[in-house]
């Protein structure tokens, strides 16, 4: 079974904040729900609780970055970007201060209804000047993000992950800026996925080679800039175009990224974008939801055959049969490295 990790955030941000003393923790009043209270009750002088006040809370972020600290904003994605906007863009991108804003729940890893998913969330940050965007796809890259977003001199927003993450990729290869994880070579089809679409688009991967279709997949963690090569170069090779799936509106995010690097360097490939299609979600589980809206596994076989012109005949039964495969040689691996470790 694939690895999960409880609330990767939460103890990775303890380990990081004790490298780094400068870093102070902006809170919401969201602080357990955004796995900020390990660090609260660790340092509870470098953490500040505003309520559900962002614009303030954003502003004074600002004030602290302009001190020389390194403020990491805390709550949802919603309440990050679309109700202090202002602050965001005035406060802090416009002086590129180093605030790091950290959104939990982006898309529809809520079954909170509209009012809770952030679904326009890149759309609106791709569009400030100064900001960099990443996304965290599974517990590694969770483990990883804070590190990288440290780096970066301006603001960073990250989509983050919360409770129960899986392991999709190796512990000791972490999150890389602006580059793109190549998780599979083909010449039929490409696959560009982000976020926790990646989990499924490995499941339509395995499915799709099992009926002789030559995929290539890449995850994508840095959403803004967006210039890494080998995606272009990818899609340039795929025979019958590419496809990108992603937890976010089709509008503004990963697909319009990737459609506007095509036509600026006039690569002449079909592109069908997964991802919600100019609509609001409402509330249920995140199962559910990705299903309902087209961001699954299932999504993308149909995709895919769309692409390639013929039906690949694979139901809901192959693709469990393959995911159940997956699971366990995910296992398999993980006991392995298990025993290797004992040994040692």
């Amino acid at each position: 079974m694939i690895e999960l990790v409880t609330r990767p955030h939460r103890s990775n941000l303890i380990r990081f904040a004790a490298e780094h003393p400068d870093l102070l923790v902006l809170g919401a009043d969201l602080t357990a729900s955004c796995e900020a209270d390990g660090f609260r009750d660790q340092y509870p002088e470098r953490f500040f609780s505003f309520g559900m006040a962002e614009q303030n809370m954003l502003g004074f972020a600002a004030g602290l970055a302009r001190e020389g600290f390194f403020p990491y904003i805390h709550t949802f994605s919603v309440f990050i970007t679309r109700r202090p906007f202002d602050q965001l863009a005035m406060s802090i991108a416009y002086p590129n201060l180093p605030v790091r804003m950290i959104g939990f729940l982006p898309g529809i890893t809520t079954p909170g209804g509209v009012t809770h998913q952030a679904i326009d969330d890149i759309a609106l940050l791709r569009a400030v000047p100064n900001m960099t965007i990443l996304e965290a796809g599974d517990a590694t890259e969770v483990e990883s993000v804070l590190a990288v977003a440290q780096t970066i001199d301006g603001p960073v927003y990250v989509r983050q992950l919360r409770g129960e993450v899986p392991r999709l990729f190796p512990a000791d290869q972490p999150l890389r800026l602006g580059q793109a994880r190549h998780l599979g070579q083909g010449t039929d089809l490409a696959i560009i996925s982000a976020g926790i679409c990646t989990e499924e688009a490995i499941n339509a991967v395995a499915a799709l080679r099992s009926r002789g279709v030559s995929v290539s997949h890449l995850h994508v963690s840095t959403l803004k800039p967006f210039d890494d090569p080998q995606l272009l170069e990818q899609i340039a090779k795929a025979r019958h175009g590419a496809i990108s799936i992603e937890n976010h509106s089709i509008i503004g995010g990963l697909g319009s990224a990737i459609a506007e690097q095509l036509a600026e360097q006039g690569i002449g490939k079909r592109l069908i974008r997964l991802g919600l299609r100019d609509t609001y979600a409402h509330g249920a589980s995140k199962p559910y939801l990705m299903r309902e809206y087209g961001l699954d596994a299932a999504a993308l076989i149909r995709a895919a055959e769309t692409l390639i012109g013929e039906s690949l005949q694979i139901d809901d039964i192959a693709l469990a049969k393959i995911a159940a495969n997956i699971r366990t040689e995910a296992q398999g691996e993980t006991l392995a490295k298990a025993d290797k470790t004992e040994d040692l």
